[in-house]
């Protein structure tokens, strides 16, 4: 009798919030899963912690620009699906930490897929990309895959750039590589350097008593906010279709900056307007006004549509902060 063969994934950016959930996601599928963190041994990995699967995720030290060592890493792991998750996150770091911001994308991209370049494994690469290398979209509008790319930020011309990388790859090489553009995608995993975790814990701190006051930049900007625990999955089912294809991942719906701080506020019985003062030093040096993302590929090809809208997302992060369910990291 045949075994069935265990696939067997690896996350670069394990410890993010997308890392966390998409490590959840592909145990709960029968997957062996490896992850990667710049320092694996002092990594507190409170994420995978917060989802209750820390010991079921194997986790190794890798840089990811170093050559040598992701060709050891990978040939020794010999993966059937890669994630690309890792890198600077934070667009407004980027303005300040442009050139680590590049690295540790684009760079490391194009370093991940020569690696599987070099190896000729039947690898599966996931490249997350990111719906800030759209620039803005007009009012009315919605990006797909066939909007041209304007980026506004060194996060976003690296994203870009990793995007384009994987692309040529997939192209000149035949190699199995795809990109998923997501639009911005919230948890109580989220970090407070996000604005989204800011303002809901806030609020929850206000409500408590233990503080009057946040410094907020922009309300007039907009942004199409969704789930991240769903947008996992996405991931994942891009992996399993015939041909590598590039998608769009969204909710379709966009809401202002000043909707979302309104909404959590409310989830705490409290007005907004009392508590929050505009902070000019926040305003980006080349913000988005608006951004909108059209996920109908990814509902007719892979069969994936949001499940948790606006209202529900709001409440759900309320909820979590409420109950101070989500790390600190």
């Amino acid at each position: 009798m045949t075994l069935p063969t265990v696939k067997r994934a690896l996350i670069f950016g394990v410890s993010g919030q997308d890392g966390a959930y998409l490590s959840r996601l592909l145990l709960d599928r029968g997957y062996e899963v490896h992850g990667t963190s710049r320092d694996a041994e002092s990594q507190p990995f409170h994420r995978l912690i917060a989802l209750g699967i820390r010991d079921r995720v194997i986790t190794h030290s890798a840089a990811a620009r170093d050559f040598r060592e992701l060709l050891q890493l990978i040939g020794s792991i010999r993966p059937d699906e890669i994630y690309n998750l890792a890198g600077q996150s934070s667009v407004a770091l980027s303005f300040s930490q442009p050139v680590e911001t590049m690295d540790s994308i684009a760079q490391a991209t194009l370093v991940m897929l020569e690696v599987i370049r070099y190896l000729k494994l039947p690898v599966r690469l996931y490249n997350s990309a990111s719906s800030e290398c759209f620039g803005d979209t007009p009012p009315g509008t919605a990006s797909d895959e066939s909007t041209p790319f304007f980026p506004r930020s060194p996060y976003a011309m690296a994203k870009a750039a990793a995007h384009w990388t994987t692309v040529n790859y997939r192209e000149a090489y035949g190699i199995y590589a795809c990109s998923g553009i997501l639009f911005n995608h919230e948890s109580p995993l989220r970090s407070e350097r996000f604005v989204t975790r800011k303002i809901v814990t806030a609020a929850a701190e206000i409500a408590a008593g233990s503080r009057r006051r946040v410094n907020l930049g922009r309300l007039d900007v907009s942004r199409d906010w969704g789930y991240a625990a769903e947008y996992v999955e996405a991931m994942w089912r891009m992996l399993q279709q015939d041909e590598p294809q590039d998608f769009v991942i969204a909710t379709g719906e966009s809401h202002t900056l000043e909707e979302l701080t309104a909404a959590v506020f409310a989830q705490f019985n409290l007005d907004w307007h009392d508590h929050v003062d505009i902070d000019p030093s926040l305003f980006r040096a080349s913000e988005i006004t608006h951004s909108r993302g059209n996920p109908e590929k990814a509902r007719r090809v892979l069969g994936w549509q949001v499940e948790t809208k606006f209202g529900e997302l709001v409440k759900l992060l309320a909820v979590a902060e409420r109950l101070n369910a989500s790390p600190r990291a």
